[in-house]
């Protein structure tokens, strides 16, 4: 349409509608390119001016080791009277701690070559939480509880050193809203550790973690790997096709060199548990070497990677993770993490000789407060009308 001197253009209002479209989605585009942008920035926390926070994460730390019951911030606010509850949820709101903060904490006598790197995931039991209200609880399958629970799962990179000195390095809290799948997160891990520095000489992890994606995935980085592989995965010996390896009639105790399909050369080991069998796969650099790895081999590998099943059991039994009464996303994680790094400093303090194991900081703890009470008992307790024992 044109004007009655046909001169320029008229817009009509359905012109005058799309034209406002047109700007709308243009607006959104920007914002998301924008959103993306921010989200791809480098996760730093600067300081501007000298921080007013009466409460950081060293005192968060100390109390998770040293509380034996369920922590909370208003637990924490009774025991320092000079902190109030609030400036113990705004620590927990502010700070925005990631994977790569808790490898800035890995000591220095850590010796970061030819160490053993394993991966496992554990569920926080989390069994009177609402899933509707607190940020990450689903349900997830617990290997402790041998059934689905509720909790939040946590995926670590665990690194034990040739001196015996181990840590985590790297973590995930999965995300149910997330699509990313506990194996991309293991890679992506993976490649975040040794892009920091970290170069093992093994990658461990149980059968969950033994798909093709991922050892082809480590072979990249021409480590050597030790995995528990599934009964019915295929592999082919040299005088017949492929079979399920649990139905490998003859054994050897050192292992047998098999084709695993879909990735190559391996050796495979059978080992007995609980009247049952279980599988694993080696894989070495050197193809050539694969026959010289014996049974005594895989006893020591083995036995580091059970190391990540022990420090499971210590950061839920040491560091209270397990322990919190927060809902927000940013509030757990951040509680998740000051947890790891109670658990560093146990194995910091294990390493300087002060103390002998990680359970002895708590033991030690409560010692003196324990014998005084028993010396003591409680105040205006009568004695007991019990006949005295005998030679006891």
């Amino acid at each position: 349409m044109i004007d009655d001197f046909g001169l320029k253009p008229l817009r009509t209002p359905e012109d005058e509608y799309l034209h406002e479209q047109d700007l709308r989605i243009d607006s959104i585009m920007i914002i998301c390119l924008l959103n993306l942008y921010v989200a791809r920035m480098p996760k730093l926390r600067t300081i501007s001016k000298p921080t007013t926070a009466k409460f950081n994460i060293q005192e968060y730390v100390r109390y998770l080791i040293s509380e034996p019951m369920r922590t909370s911030c208003a637990a924490l606010s009774e025991i320092l009277p000079d902190v109030s509850h609030d400036s113990i949820n705004r620590f927990l709101l502010r700070e925005n701690y990631a994977p790569e903060d808790l490898w800035k904490e890995f000591p220095d006598e850590f010796d970061l070559k030819n160490g053993t790197l394993s991966t496992d995931d554990t569920v926080l039991d989390k069994p009177y939480s609402n899933e509707e209200k607190a940020k990450l609880i689903s349900r997830f399958y617990s290997g402790k509880h041998h059934c689905v629970v509720k909790g939040i799962n946590l995926l670590t990179l665990y690194y034990t050193d040739p001196n015996g000195v181990s840590a985590p390095v790297n973590y995930r809290v999965i995300d149910p809203d997330e699509d990313k799948t506990k194996n991309e997160l293991f890679r992506e891990m993976l490649q975040e550790v040794m892009d920091w520095g970290l170069e093992p000489s093994w990658v461990t992890g149980d059968c969950w973690y033994s798909s093709k994606e991922n050892l082809r995935f480590i072979r990249k980085y021409k480590l050597s790997m030790l995995f528990g592989i599934a009964g019915n995965r295929n592999v082919s010996l040299e005088s017949s096709g492929y079979l399920q390896v649990q139905k490998i009639k003859e054994w050897n105790k050192d292992g047998l060199i098999v084709h695993l399909r879909g990735f190559g050369e391996v050796k495979v080991l059978r080992t007995e548990c609980k009247k049952s069998f279980r599988y694993y796969i080696v894989s070495v650099p050197e193809i050539e070497n694969l026959p010289s790895f014996v049974y005594k081999d895989f006893e020591r590998i083995h036995k580091e990677h059970w190391n990540i099943e022990s420090f499971h059991r210590a950061v839920k039994q040491l560091c209270s993770i397990e322990k919190f009464q927060v809902r927000t996303t940013v509030c757990i994680k951040n509680h998740i993490f000051c947890s790891l790094v109670g658990f560093i400093k146990l194995e910091c303090a294990k390493i300087s000789n002060v103390i002998s194991n990680w359970y002895k900081m708590k033991t030690d703890l409560f010692r003196d407060v324990v014998r005084n009470f028993i010396a003591r008992g409680i105040d205006g307790e009568k004695g007991s009308k019990l006949i005295p024992s005998v030679n006891a």
